[in-house]
């Protein structure tokens, strides 16, 4: 929405610098990765090491054994939760969160409907709920059992509408390092032994918090990192105690009077992060990382790509080919970083593998050229 006012611009770079320091990528973080993925409203988790490689980018001495930890300890689980995508968040948010993004739980069950004549959708939940709590269940589990009640359903569309319905939790092994199993599901309430489903939670709060993560930020720039619509009236309540912003579209942007807004002259060191990391997928408009011609380059069909920052804008991208011999890590720039940028990737490279390589492997850092 664009503003009308005389709100005080804030420039591409300075909204970048701002939430890079909400996002912890200015400098290694001294927090727990608890901490940390409160703090960050959960991570993307589609793949199953990401959460790892997004932590070891921003915490200081984070190692893969800590997160595993928080899950096998039921502190954190993954769940399909923001954008209808799987994300590693605490059991709290779990509990809250899931239940804030149900409007667009029930969207996406609209989709599926055509698959879903004659369906009972509440009998469906009931009978999805009884299979799980009973023990956890794989996808494929749960769309048989659900079949013999509903012969005449698509397989698929059950199985989704299940999943939105109810708040299900993707069990270990499932998500852990280097130990990962087949997913294999059951309720919230089931995995973290509450008495009963979460009430939806205050969604001023969540916003709040959002913008400590991510803000300055647009209505529709939260609209897009959780999907859900129609959040001007709960930014409206909370304008007295905000700042607002303007972007160089003239667009408003709200803020936190206490939170960091760099200079944006600061330096922002490169960093390594994971396909699909919620820094590039949580705001509507993502210049402040993304130049014009970075756009788009971030995957290839339906195969997304760990990126790189160099001076706080999507540089590049980065694979592993790992053995159990050795572990080489290939950086592919877009362009031409000078020797000092070369440098100094190659340093966080080498920070980021300390972190999550296999004690007594070698690693190597090289540069390679992005493929056509």
């Amino acid at each position: 929405m664009a503003s009308t006012s005389t709100n005080p611009v804030l420039s591409t770079r300075a909204l970048g610098r701002a939430t890079l320091a909400r996002q912890l990528l200015l400098e290694p973080a001294a927090m727990s990765a608890k901490d940390a993925v409160t703090h960050l409203l959960g991570l993307q988790a589609q793949n199953t090491k990401p959460p790892y490689y997004a932590l070891a980018a921003r915490l200081a001495g984070f190692r893969p054994e800590h997160l595993s930890a928080l899950m096998e300890s039921r502190e954190v689980a993954r769940i399909v939760t923001l954008r209808s995508t799987i994300h590693t968040h605490t059991a709290e948010d779990v509990l809250t969160l899931r239940p804030l993004v149900q409007p667009a739980r029930d969207r996406e069950v609209k989709i599926f409907r055509a698959g879903l004549d004659g369906v009972d959708l509440d009998r469906l939940a009931d009978l999805s709920r009884a299979l799980v709590e009973e023990e956890p269940r794989t996808p494929k589990e749960i769309r048989e059992a659900l079949l013999v009640h509903w012969p005449d359903a698509d397989p698929q569309s059950l199985s989704v509408a299940a999943r939105c319905l109810l708040p299900l939790v993707q069990v270990t092994p499932r998500g852990l390092w280097r130990r990962s199993g087949q997913v294999r599901l059951t309720t919230a309430r089931a995995w973290f032994h509450t008495p009963g489903d979460a009430e939806k939670t205050d969604l001023d709060s969540v916003v709040l918090r959002y913008l400590a993560a991510f803000g300055p930020a647009s209505v529709k720039d939260m609209q897009t990192w959780c999907g859900l619509t129609r959040l001007r009236d709960a930014f409206e309540r909370l304008r007295p105690r905000l700042l607002a912003f303007q972007d160089d579209n003239g667009v408003e942007l709200f803020d936190l009077p206490e939170a960091p807004r760099p200079d944006p002259d600061t330096p922002a060191p490169p960093r390594f992060l994971p396909e699909y990391d919620n820094l590039l997928l949580s705001h509507a408009d993502r210049r402040r990382f993304v130049s014009v011609e970075a756009k788009n380059r971030t995957w290839k069909g339906n195969q997304a790509f760990s990126v790189f920052l160099l001076d706080g804008l999507l540089a590049g991208l980065w694979r592993l080919e790992e053995t159990k011999e050795r572990t080489t890590m290939t950086i592919q720039p877009f362009g031409r970083p000078s020797t000092s940028q070369r440098a100094a990737l190659a340093e966080e490279a080498e920070r980021l593998l300390r972190a999550t390589g296999e004690e007594g492997v070698p690693f190597e850092v090289g540069f390679g050229v992005v493929d056509a």
